[in-house]
C-alpha cells in the first residue's frame, strides 16, 4: 500500500509538470499584425472590397468602404501582402514582422489595368477634303474616330499651320469631332491635322490635310460697326454686303480710309487712351502705327485724317495744330495752326495736292467754321462760319471744285452733342454756292445725314443716316446725283468709305 501511494505523489508530479511546460510553450508563441489602406493611384480614391492576402498564406481579408484592412495573429517572419480586384492591376509588399504583437502599415497604390483596353481608330478627316480651294474665311473642319471601348472618353487635339506666317492654332482637349475655325486671311492655304487619346493607350495621328481660302475680294467700301463692349471694328466690304471684318472686336478702330494706289487701308485706333494713325494691308494684315504725336481734338469719334493721293503722305489734326507725317512715320512737320487757337477737327487734302478743308471748333464742338486753304496757310474760301449748331464731313471732289460737308440746320446745342437736323451740302468752290442735297433726296423728318463722302467716280453720295434721338442704330445710305435717289447699302453701320 505504501508503494501505491508513492507512485500516486509520483505521477501526480509528472502530470503537473508537464502541464506547466505545455503552459509555457503557448505562451512563448509570438505574433503580429498586418493593416494598411488600399487607394487608387493618381487621385488617392480610397478602394473597397479589394482582396488582401499573404504568402505563406495566413488570413485573406477584404478592404472596409474606406479601403483598410487589418489581418491579426500573423507569426512572425517575412510576409508576401497581395492586393487585388477586378480593374486593377496586381499589387505586392513585403513585410518583415520581427516582434511580438508588432503591428507593420503599409498602402497600396494600385493602378488600372489597361492591359485589355484597345486603342481608338486614327482620325479620318472628312471636310474640308483634302487640297480644297476657295474656302470661306471660316470653316468647320470636321473628322470622325471610333473606340471599341464605349467606356473610353475620346478627346482630340487640332493643329492648324498655314503658309502665310509662323501662326501656329492648337485647340486641345476636343470632345465633339468638329471645330469652327474663324477669322482665317484671304489667299492663304491651311494645314490641319487632328489627334486622338482616350486616356490610356498612346495619342494617334491623322494625316495631314489642305485647304486654301479663296483670293483677297477688291473690296471697295469700308464701314464701322461697333460690338456689344462699345469698341469701333472696321467691316471690308462690297456693295451686296459680302464682307470680313478687318480689325479685331478688342480694340477700337474707326474712321476708315482706303487708297489703291498704296494698296493700303489707314484708320484711327485708340491706344491707351490716345487716338493714333494706322494702316494695314487691304486683308487686315500688317498693321503699322504711323503717328507718335497723336490725333486730338474735342471729341475723339469726330476726328478725322486725310490721305493725299500721292500715297506718301498724311495730314491730320492735334488741337490747333495741323501735321504733315510720311506713312512710315517720318517726317512729321507742323503745316498749320489756327490764329484763333480752336480745335481742327477735321481736314481733306485735294486730290492735286494744292489745298486743305478744314474744320474748326471750339472745346465743345460748337463756334464751328469750315474754310479752304492753300499749302502755304492762305485762306482761300470760307464755307460756313458764324453760325450755331454742328457741322463736319469734309471731302472734296476729284477735280476739287467741291467740297461736302454736314450742317445740323437746326442749330441746336448741348453738352452731348446731340444733333437734330443734320443734312448734306455740297460747296462749289467756282462760285461760292451750295446745295442742300438732303432736302432734294428727301431726307425723313427727324433723322441727320452724316459722314458724307463722294463716290470713285463723283456720280454718287455715301453717307450714314440715323435717328437724332442719339441712340437708335446707324445705317449707311448712297445718294445717286443723277436721279436724287437715296439706296439702303449697309444697316447698322457708319462711318463709310468709298474709294
Amino acid at each position: 500500500m505504501k508503494n501505491i501511494i508513492i507512485y500516486s505523489i509520483i505521477a501526480l508530479i509528472l502530470s503537473l509538470l508537464m502541464i506547466s511546460c505545455s503552459e509555457e510553450l503557448i505562451d512563448k508563441a509570438q505574433v503580429g499584425n498586418i493593416k494598411g489602406v488600399v487607394i487608387k493611384k493618381g487621385t488617392n480614391q480610397p478602394l473597397q472590397n479589394v482582396k488582401i492576402s499573404t504568402s505563406p498564406s495566413t488570413e485573406t481579408v477584404f478592404t472596409k468602404d474606406d479601403g483598410s484592412f487589418l489581418i491579426e495573429n500573423v507569426p512572425l517572419g517575412d510576409y508576401s501582402v497581395r492586393a487585388e480586384i477586378t480593374g486593377y492591376l496586381a499589387n505586392l509588399q513585403g513585410v518583415n514582422l520581427k516582434s511580438d504583437q508588432q503591428t507593420v502599415s503599409i498602402v497600396f497604390e494600385m493602378s488600372d489595368d489597361t492591359s485589355n483596353n484597345a486603342p481608338p481608330t486614327v482620325p479620318q478627316l472628312i471636310s474640308p477634303i483634302d487640297n480644297a480651294v476657295d474656302q470661306p474665311l471660316a470653316v468647320d473642319l470636321s473628322w470622325t474616330s471610333t473606340d471599341p471601348d464605349t467606356a473610353d472618353v475620346l478627346k482630340y487635339k487640332l493643329t492648324v499651320k498655314n503658309d502665310f506666317d509662323q501662326n501656329i492654332i492648337e485647340i486641345n482637349d476636343l470632345t465633339a469631332n468638329h471645330y469652327y475655325l474663324e477669322n482665317l486671311k484671304y489667299g492663304v492655304t491651311y494645314y490641319w491635322q487632328v489627334q486622338v487619346s482616350d486616356g490610356v493607350n498612346p495619342p494617334a495621328n491623322s494625316t495631314v490635310f489642305r485647304f486654301k481660302t479663296s483670293a483677297m475680294p477688291n473690296n471697295r467700301f469700308h464701314y464701322v460697326k461697333k460690338n456689344s463692349n462699345g469698341n469701333y471694328y472696321i467691316v471690308s466690304s462690297n456693295e451686296t454686303n459680302v464682307n470680313f471684318s478687318l480689325t479685331p472686336t478688342t480694340l477700337s478702330s474707326y474712321r476708315p480710309r482706303l487708297n489703291q494706289n498704296a494698296n493700303l487701308v489707314a484708320f484711327l485706333r485708340n491706344v491707351g487712351g490716345n487716338i493714333h494713325l494706322f494702316t494695314a494691308k487691304p486683308d487686315g494684315s500688317d498693321v503699322f502705327q504711323v503717328t507718335t504725336v497723336p490725333v486730338a481734338g474735342f471729341n475723339s469719334n469726330e476726328l478725322d485724317f486725310s490721305w493725299r493721293s500721292n500715297v506718301q503722305e498724311f495730314i491730320y489734326p492735334n488741337f490747333n495744330n495741323l501735321y504733315r507725317i510720311n506713312k512710315d512715320g517720318s517726317g512729321l512737320q507742323l503745316i498749320y495752326t489756327t490764329p484763333d487757337g480752336s480745335f481742327i477737327t477735321e481736314c481733306d487734302w485735294s486730290y492735286d495736292g494744292s489745298k486743305i478743308a478744314i474744320k474748326t471748333n471750339d472745346v465743345h464742338g460748337y463756334n464751328v467754321k469750315i474754310y479752304v486753304i492753300d499749302m502755304v496757310g492762305n485762306t482761300l474760301h470760307t464755307v460756313l462760319q458764324n453760325v450755331s449748331g454742328a457741322a463736319g464731313g469734309l471731302n472734296f471732289s476729284v477735280d476739287g471744285n467741291q467740297l461736302l460737308y454736314t450742317y445740323d440746320v437746326s442749330g441746336h446745342q448741348e453738352p452731348n452733342y446731340r444733333q437734330l437736323d443734320s443734312r448734306i451740302f455740297v460747296y462749289n468752290l467756282q462760285n461760292d454756292t451750295r446745295k442742300d442735297w438732303s432736302a432734294v433726296t428727301s431726307k425723313v423728318s427727324g433723322t441727320n445725314d452724316l459722314d458724307p463722302r463722294f463716290s470713285p467716280n463723283n456720280a454718287e453720295i455715301i453717307f450714314t443716316n440715323t435717328s437724332n434721338d442719339n441712340i437708335s442704330p446707324r445705317n449707311i445710305y448712297k445718294i445717286t446725283l443723277q436721279d436724287n435717289e437715296r439706296t439702303a447699302l449697309f444697316p447698322n453701320a457708319e462711318m463709310p468709305d468709298w474709294e
